[in-house]
């Protein structure tokens, strides 16, 4: 007897997105928190390794295949550093930002995939879909209001993140046919870990921290001072990132990413609402303008794709 097809719980989808949204929003509030105190790979270190412990103890308890290996090496290494660059400048950026305003300037990924994937992987995008590019990137204008007298540069960081990211999931799109989520995941939380050590034998005793500006600081400070009071926090950055992750591609694995994507917008309510809260950062109204016109814009890629029996910028979650 032929098996049915199995039908996507979107609602159910839809739930997890909005908490994995809420989860990630106090995850970048936690890193806000501390980057006066650790040293940013010193933390990216402890993350990872707990998210890996973590995501392996949940495959063994659910009996799921534990593979480390990818069938496609070369893009997998260029993934990695991809990722790992990308959201140290998503971290750096907290430095200098508020925490709703980074995480805005991030979801300028949709537009980059877009216009990656009309490049790379060749997929046809209509007018409606570069218009919407256009509008959204001058919601990201509108958002950093630059004054080029003065600008720093740092405010750049999020969108950075977003390129990096946005080739990684090209990459993605290209090695998921033998590559599996959890596969992909490992080969990420392993090339972390490395390169954070490396960074550690590099810049890890400090003798490089020599400016009072809060980003070097950050990046290279002396790991492990005051370790055992700063270790549950970095902890709990691990914890809430596998949380998170869990939720994300539980989502995606149950309901239709064309329907859920748009949900992963939440977090643009969850992280000025933390900002405002534990930093006091109150968005401006040219911000917020800002917000709404790369929201609005993503969306619309996201209704048009749907509409066309595309994924493109839906396909994979946003973090």
């Amino acid at each position: 007897m032929e098996r049915m097809p199995r039908q996507n719980n979107n609602r159910k989808g839809i739930i997890y997105i909005l908490l994995a949204m809420m989860v990630f929003s106090v995850q970048d509030g936690i890193m806000k928190h501390i980057y006066n105190f650790v040293s940013l790979y010193e933390v990216y270190l402890i993350r990872t390794v707990v998210s890996f412990v973590l995501i392996l103890i949940f495959l063994i308890l659910t009996k799921k295949p534990i593979v480390f290996k990818s069938q496609y090496p070369l893009l997998t290494f260029i993934r990695v550093v991809l990722f790992f660059f990308g959201f140290s400048s998503f971290y750096i950026s907290l430095t200098v930002l508020p925490l709703g305003t980074a995480t805005a300037l991030f979801f300028v990924t949709p537009f980059l995939i877009t216009i990656f994937a009309h490049f790379f992987l060749k997929e046809e995008i209509g007018i409606r879909r570069w218009s919407a590019v256009v509008v959204g990137f001058v919601g990201v204008y509108i958002t950093l209001n630059p004054d080029f007298s003065n600008f720093n540069y740092l405010s750049l960081l999020p969108i950075l993140c977003a390129f990096c990211y946005s080739l990684s999931m090209i990459i993605i799109k290209k090695t998921s046919d033998k590559d599996s989520v959890y596969t992909q995941t490992f080969t990420f939380y392993i090339g972390a870990i490395i390169l954070s050590i490396i960074f550690y034998f590099i810049i890890g005793d400090g003798q490089y921290n020599t400016s009072d500006h809060p980003a070097s600081q950050f990046i290279f400070r002396e790991w492990f001072v005051n370790f055992n009071t700063n270790v549950l926090l970095m902890t709990s950055i691990g914890v809430t990132a596998t949380i998170a992750f869990l939720f994300l591609f539980t989502a995606y694995s149950i309901a239709s990413p064309s329907v859920i994507s748009p949900f992963e917008y939440s977090i643009l309510f969850w992280s000025p609402l933390i900002g405002w809260l534990y930093f006091d950062e109150i968005p401006s109204l040219n911000t917020a303008i800002g917000i709404l016109i790369i929201v609005s814009s993503g969306i619309y890629i996201f209704m048009r794709e749907k509409a066309q029996n595309q994924s493109i910028a839906t396909e994979k979650p946003l973090r």
